[in-house]
């Protein structure tokens, strides 16, 4: 049986940069290179203003360079966020795909249990966070710290005392930054969960309209959603409080050591002038490193706090990535001949360990034949359809589908092999011949007319402005012609077995009786498993009662 790797952010992340050699190797050389080249201008600007500054004159051609040094390092920068702007993305959908993968391969047990606007946050909210990890977090933190250790190796040479001086301010400015990020940090993590709320709700509340309409707690549920907004808005404002405070703190650090700095340098005083003194060409290059040293600083807080919302959304990501999969169905499909299409040896099954619903059952179903199964609600009979569908494996004893194992039968076989009607149809965005082919290739034009025939609906189909292709609303079929459309969509891939989930339910009688002559055709030369005594009274078979 074929495993499945075991996946988690990083690992997704290492096989996108493998991938992506040269957009990598450009990125390492636009970095680098913008880090050198932003260095040069002022020392080539110290030259001409000393030149200058003793009558000297000085060649055009050092201007160029000067200008010339400039747009480079530009360039540079705008080479290296455009880079990693692609790379970002390309991490984006790698993440995304990873992510739509393991969400395929989820239990029906744990997926069911997930709150749609958890999901969402986590193809969405999650997945920006480590996108911004590249494009404005590790890689520009660590130009901009090679940046920073390179201008004070140079400071160092020219102006020693300064050296100092921003040494000492080091400490305070990353401790400040460390304040603030904490704050902000947790001020976003408190957003990201009220969002989640948010997206949950909107939802939750469109699927439950009529409930809330029939209980009039249209009030409550504005409520809650205002509580939400709420939270999240509160949680905002904390974080563009901070943003706000860092960025003046840091200019007027910058201020106040550049004035220190040119007072000192001008004080007259010989053991002052020693660690401070230096020529006005000198004074006006180290100006200009004094602010490429602070600017280098601000990013550096501001994407350490990337980083640790990156990790936060990582966390996130490879807890959703770490959920139990489910059962590997990759093995070839082997049915077995002369055996019952359907067979349960004494299953054992429920949704949690304290409450069994099926209890040492056993049942067989031969090819052809045609069974209904009742009970009162609760009893398991909509349980033992998802069993023979593969979505939960039983506690204990067999569930077999022509001799093989329902549970590891291939995903991409369960069409050919069951078709299955729900109470409720499902629309899918598409045309209406998607409604019943489902976006599967193999399924032709003329299957899917097929199983419209059967099911009562061509001449219906073929009356709509473009027949077949027609874009699908719900107000071109009657709730009853919407489950013949759920009749024609699970016959056609002409699978061996049907199963039906009380179809007739929702319906009128008239209309029922349109659906049950459907289902007739539908299940000539088909094994039949149905939930419905009206089915069994219109088509015969046997019944059995589920206790």
């Amino acid at each position: 049986m074929k495993e499945h790797a075991k996946r988690n952010t990083g690992s997704v992340i290492l096989h996108t940069i493998r991938q992506s050699k040269v957009l990598s190797t450009g990125i390492l050389l636009t970095v680098a290179g913008a880090v050198i080249v932003a260095l040069l201008p002022p020392l080539v600007l110290e030259w001409i203003v000393d030149r200058l500054s003793i009558g000297e004159t000085f060649a055009f051609l050092a201007a160029v360079l000067y200008f010339g040094l400039i747009a480079l390092a530009g360039l540079l920068e705008s080479g290296r966020e455009i880079l990693l702007t692609v790379f970002g993305q390309r991490i984006t959908r790698s993440l995304r795909r990873a992510l739509d993968d393991k969400l395929s391969r989820l239990t029906a047990d744990d997926l069911s249990k997930l709150e749609p606007g958890v999901i969402s946050s986590r193809f969405i909210g999650d997945v920006d966070t480590v996108e911004n990890l590249f494009t404005s977090g590790i890689i520009s933190m660590a130009a901009d710290l090679c940046k920073v250790v390179s201008i004070f190796v140079i400071i160092g040479g020219k102006n020693p005392g300064l050296a100092v001086l921003l040494l000492l301010l080091v400490p305070v400015i990353f401790g400040f930054t460390r304040f603030v990020q904490k704050r902000s940090l947790k001020a976003q993590l408190e957003n990201r969960k009220a969002v989640a709320k948010v997206t949950n709700h909107v939802p939750e509340t469109i699927k439950n309209i009529r409930t809330i309409h029939t209980l009039e707690k249209e009030a409550y549920m504005e409520g809650r959603y205002g509580d939400y907004i709420g939270e999240s808005y509160a949680a905002i404002e904390k974080t563009n409080f901070f943003d706000s405070v860092y960025s003046p703190v840091i200019l007027i650090l910058n201020a106040v050591v550049t004035a220190v700095v040119m007072v000192l340098s001008a004080s007259g005083i010989p053991v002052v002038t020693t660690f401070f003194g230096m020529s006005v060409g000198t004074a006006v290059a180290v100006i200009s490193y004094i602010s490429q040293v602070f600017g280098p600083l601000e990013s550096i807080g501001m994407e350490i706090q990337t980083i640790q919302s990156a990790v936060a959304g990582i966390h996130r990501i490879d807890e959703f990535l770490a959920l139990p999969e489910r059962w590997n169905t990759d093995e070839m499909l082997r049915l077995k001949e002369h055996v019952p299409c359907v067979e349960l040896k004494n299953v054992c099954f429920g949704y949690v360990p304290e409450h069994e619903i099926l209890h040492e059952m056993s049942l067989q179903v031969q090819t052809g034949e045609h069974l209904t199964l009742a009970g009162r609600t609760g009893a398991g009979k909509s349980t033992l359809f998802k069993l023979l569908l593969g979505q939960y494996q039983p506690w204990s004893g067999q569930v077999l589908i022509y001799g093989q194992e329902a549970s590891l039968i291939p995903d991409s076989e369960k069409r050919r092999l069951f078709g299955y009607v729900e109470q409720t149809f499902h629309a899918v965005p598409g045309t209406v011949a998607d409604q019943i082919r489902l976006f599967d290739e193999s399924i032709s034009l003329e299957m899917v007319e097929e199983a419209a025939r059967i099911a009562g609906l061509h001449e219906t189909i073929t009356k709509l402005h473009e027949g077949y292709q027609t874009s699908y609303a719900v107000e071109l079929f009657s709730q009853g012609q919407r489950q013949l459309l759920s009749i024609a969509r699970a016959i056609a891939a002409r699978p061996k077995i049907l199963l039906l989930d009380e179809i007739t339910a929702n319906l009128d009688a008239d209309t029922e009786q349109t659906v049950l002559a459907a289902l007739q055709n539908a299940s000539i030369n088909r094994t039949v498993l149905s939930i419905s005594h009206r089915l069994y009274e219109q088509t015969g078979g046997k019944i059995i009662n589920i206790i």
